[in-house]
């Protein structure tokens, strides 16, 4: 992975330019044996389909079953891919470089960088064939939507799935508070922060700083990382002070000694993070494991968007490598965490534990507490976690990633020897045995997807399922967030896999 870096200077990211579509001609498509034909605009062949626009509406067609006569018939051996990519600048311009650098080098590609008006080219080096022309545009959240359902666009970049697109996970980032290295504020609070991003503390002494004004910096309100607070949230965000990125905020914000934002940890520049803690104490730190275990509050998804339409081959090829361990490192050298799975030590959760003893309800019973440490102390925790939906059964976008992650590891016998453990919990609110009785049935809902995914794997192979309900919280169950991460299903494997730690 040491040549990503070199192959995208800053120059190459700043040249990253959108590219736009081929200009359509017209094209007639014949049955081989003469039976039928139609004729239209030709709007893309990948390789394997030609797409056109005929009178009959847009079709898709298997390009062996025809012969293509026309101005705009493609050459069927090195068929050039059009890729129009666009959505959230900061997460497009520091991940798409690296990634696509591995997928080159991936393929055996010449990854010929963006020049001016010219775009991003990957280069088949024996043919002297461009097989994909690849272009990036920076593009708000809503343009950039509409644009993927207007054929416009090919895949979107962003912070929100939306269910009319398929999505796939890349990668996480965690959204903190940050303040000048001059500001003595020592750690704050989610409520604290609650009510300073809604613009009701107007003063540092309201959350234990020292008596000066607090001044709310923030991005544009139509921003995607401003629309991903702003949903957390419930509210907008109330700052004072705008600016167009993340690089510009973390930089004024570390020149203001009385400043407070928001950003994501890959952009804190020269800021300092501000230690968060939520009402009841909790630390909640965004470690490497805490963010791929989404377990810290503000972990922020990156999704790639993909239209319900057929994409060109590479760019299918180009998906499915996102998955892969090479796609992985690459996002890695970007400052985002990748959703490769890491294990976690007995060690760490020492803290979960004390949290778990201290916060215990009356009618968590200390063989509770004891079934639970029996099984944690033979077993290492999985960063793959799993959550739902409020007020449903169904998988939120990134626990179906994790899911099909696990499937994959799974079926290449990454855990043979070892035993797997769905470890489900709930939260505080309601009888502690309804409690019980609903981790165990989320826990048994994710086996339940696994053994649809995997249906040659046996049953030795696939995880056992334990529910302790309420018995290890991590956050307070007063909010609807706390209550939210500690409804959850874990994964816990014995003895440690051979997998990367933090």
């Amino acid at each position: 992975m040491g040549c990503i870096p070199r192959l995208f200077s800053a120059a190459v990211i700043a040249a990253f330019a959108f590219c736009g579509a081929a200009h359509a001609q017209d094209v007639t498509l014949s049955s081989r044996d003469g039976a039928f034909g139609f004729s239209g605009t030709l709007l893309a062949y990948d390789g394997e389909f030609y797409r056109v626009e005929t009178e009959f509406g847009r079709l898709t067609v298997d390009g062996e079953s025809v012969l293509c006569e026309g101005p705009a018939c493609p050459s069927l051996i090195t068929p050039k891919a059009i890729i129009r990519i666009v959505g959230a600048s900061e997460a497009g311009t520091k991940i798409l470089p690296p990634v696509l650098a591995a997928f080159a080098q991936s393929r055996g590609l010449v990854l010929q960088p963006a020049s001016g008006s010219e775009p991003l080219r990957l280069v088949d080096p024996i043919a002297k064939k461009t097989l994909a022309e690849i272009g990036f545009q920076p593009m708000e959240p809503d343009a950039a939507l509409t644009a993927l359902a207007e054929v416009r666009a090919d895949l979107v970049i962003g912070s929100v799935a939306k269910p009319e697109f398929g999505s796939q996970t890349i990668a996480l980032d965690a959204l903190v508070p940050i303040v000048s290295q001059d500001n003595p504020l020592a750690q704050i609070t989610t409520p604290q922060l609650a009510k300073a991003l809604a613009g009701e503390v107007k003063n540092w002494s309201e959350v234990g700083g020292p008596d000066m004004p607090l001044v709310l910096h923030g991005l544009r309100a139509d921003s995607d990382l401003q629309r991903a607070l702003s949903a957390r949230l419930g509210r907008e965000i109330a700052a004072t002070v705008l600016h167009p990125d993340p690089a510009s905020l973390a930089a004024a914000v570390a020149h203001d000694p009385w400043a407070l934002a928001i950003t994501g940890q890959s952009s804190v520049g020269e800021a300092r993070n501000l230690p968060l803690a939520d009402s009841c104490g909790f630390a909640l730190s965004p470690s490497a494991f805490s963010v791929k275990a989404q377990d810290y509050p503000l972990t922020l998804p990156v999704y790639v968007l993909t239209p319900r339409r057929r994409l060109p081959l590479i760019a299918r090829e180009f998906l499915e490598f996102l998955a892969s361990p090479n796609a992985q490192a690459a996002i890695e050298t970007s400052g985002y965490s990748a959703r490769a799975p890491m294990v976690q030590t007995i060690a760490p959760e020492g803290v979960r534990l004390i949290n778990a003893i201290q916060r215990a309800g009356v009618e968590t019973t200390l063989v509770d507490l004891q079934r639970m440490v029996e099984v944690m102390a033979r077993a290492h925790r999985l960063s793959l976690t799993f959550r739902f939906l409020d007020g449903t059964n169904e998988l939120d976008p990134a626990s179906q990633d994790n899911l099909a992650d696990l499937a994959r590891l799974i079926e290449a016998d990454m855990f043979l020897g070892q035993t797997l453990v769905l470890a489900g919990f709930s939260d505080g609110t309601g009888e502690a045995a309804n409690n019980q009785n609903l981790s165990k049935t989320r826990a048994d809902q994710v086996l339940q997807a696994l053994q649809s995914a995997l249906p040659e794997v046996g049953a030795p192979l696939l995880p056992q399922v334990e529910a302790f309900g309420e018995a290890m919280p991590i956050a307070c169950d007063e909010t609807a967030a706390g209550r939210q991460l500690n409804r959850r299903v874990e994964v816990w494997v014995s003895p440690q896999v051979l997998l990367q730690t933090p």
